[in-house]
């Protein structure tokens, strides 16, 4: 949490607007929490960002979201932020699916388009001096991790042809996927399997073949920290 003593106001009202655009709505508690202000400073702050043009939108009971199609000016990053992006891309490039790494790669050249030239330079100099030792053979064993996340997001019904050593068989299964969690070498996939009638977990190093239907599945509910405490992980 931010003092508010400590936080000048100009800086705060363009920490909340960059808060505006990464959220699809925010509400004057999470303000208040972030940066250590009461609600009503909170609320003060939205209508002054709203009497500076900034087109925001409140909705009843719920928060304030910027106007749809509202593109704000490149975000400038300070040096500390820019290392820690680029140290967070460095360990991103040792996981071992192929579409995570590609896309992050993607993201972090379009935020190095938009960093102060005088720390361009750097951040080039820092990316060549850090090293994650995991994965050290650069393994790729999937290429499904986008895929699936776009399945969670948008509750899209998929099938898969898992492999499961365990039991040494290969089987064809719809799954309603829920979530992801990363273990020290492996992605798993928390789902709600049709097969089994029941929540299943998938590593995605196993899934031979995955196949996106045009089927929506109606939303469980489901809670991973939930899911967590019941089977004590």
């Amino acid at each position: 949490m931010l003092d508010e003593k400590n936080i000048p106001r100009l800086s705060r009202l363009s920490a909340i607007l960059t808060l505006l655009q990464s959220k699809r709505i925010i509400t004057s508690t999470d303000i208040s929490k972030k940066f250590g202000i009461s609600k009503r400073t909170a609320y003060r702050d939205i209508k002054a960002l709203e009497a500076s043009g900034v087109p925001i939108y409140t909705e009843e009971g719920k928060g304030y979201s910027l106007l749809e199609g509202y593109c704000l000016p490149p975000i400038m990053f300070s040096e500390d932020e820019a290392n820690a992006l680029i140290t967070a891309a460095e360990f991103i490039s040792k996981n071992k699916d192929q579409s995570l790494v590609e896309n992050h790669c993607n993201a972090i050249e379009k935020i190095k388009s938009v960093l102060r030239y005088s720390n361009k330079e750097k951040t080039e100099t820092l990316s060549e001096r850090i090293y994650f030792a995991s994965n050290y053979k650069n393994e790729i064993t999937s290429n499904n991790l986008s895929t699936i996340q776009k399945a969670i997001t948008n509750r899209y019904l998929i099938e898969i042809e898992y492999l499961s050593i365990s039991k040494n068989e290969n089987t064809k299964r719809k799954i309603e996927a829920q979530a992801l969690y990363h273990t020290q070498e492996n992605w798993i996939l928390i789902a709600w399997c049709h097969l089994r009638k029941d929540y299943r977990e998938f590593r995605l190093d196993r899934i031979e073949k995955i196949k996106v239907l045009k089927q929506h599945f109606e939303s469980r509910n489901f809670k991973l920290r939930d899911y967590f405490k019941s089977f004590k992980i």
